[in-house]
């Protein structure tokens, strides 16, 4: 069980996270209710998980579909929504279709193919949204920004599977000024293309992503670390 500082601490750092989002849309004129906190829990232990839970979080973000298996397990909860934000191998897509509301990490024609039978042998259709690698770093997943149009006339006809939008993992930077550039490319590729969310934005520059028109924040050491 976890002490009362560690519920505490969940609790404080939940309502400081929620309090930057809400003054971020203020400064861009957003309603804070467009905004979707996704608690990522990759380096979370279940209980703390559980506080979060119990303190108001509804959607949560794992990178690897086994460690989100074993949370749910442990958890025995449904009434969250799980999405997946990190890569997703192929044959880890018959889990990860069964497991997530939402798989923001699709980075291929291929695997958007596989989600596509796998979602249709589980009768249901899967919500995606589609990674681009807008800075163009060779270690970061995603497509490029040139292919996201011929992705899209493609993955279109995909009958089980719903696109919902855009997602991006701009380089790691000390000021989140700039990344801004990043943010603001999604939004535009969103905007062109006609696609409503955008998740884009991580502990270190959230804020900056919701002034960009961010409709999802992934937020993990800003809820569960001291």
């Amino acid at each position: 069980m976890l002490g009362y500082t560690v519920k505490k601490m969940i609790k404080e750092n939940l309502t400081s996270v929620r309090e930057r989002i809400a003054r971020a849309a203020g400064r861009a004129g957003r309603d804070p209710n467009t905004v979707k906190l996704i608690a990522v829990t990759k380096k979370a232990e279940v209980e703390a998980v559980r506080e979060a839970i119990v303190a108001g979080v509804t959607d949560i973000g794992e990178n690897r579909v086994k460690e989100a298996l074993l949370k749910r397990q442990a958890l025995d909860l449904h009434l969250v929504n799980w999405h997946m934000i990190g890569h997703l191998q192929s044959r880890k897509v018959h889990d990860a279709v069964n497991l997530f509301s939402v798989i923001h990490s699709v980075d291929s024609l291929k695997l958007a193919y596989i989600i596509n039978k796998e979602a249709e042998k589980q009768d249901k259709a899967q919500d995606i949204l589609i990674e681009v690698n807008v800075s163009g770093e060779e270690s970061k997943f995603g497509i490029r920004p040139e292919g996201l149009e011929k992705f899209l006339e493609e993955a279109r006809s995909l009958k089980h599977v719903n696109i919902l939008g855009l997602m991006t993992m701009p380089p790691f930077a000390e000021d989140p000024e700039s990344v801004r550039p990043c943010f603001k490319k999604l939004k535009e590729m969103a905007v062109r293309y006609s696609l409503k969310e955008l998740s884009m934005g991580m502990t270190q520059d959230f804020e900056v992503a919701v002034e960009e028109g961010a409709t999802m924040v992934r937020v993990g050491s800003a809820i569960f670390k001291k």
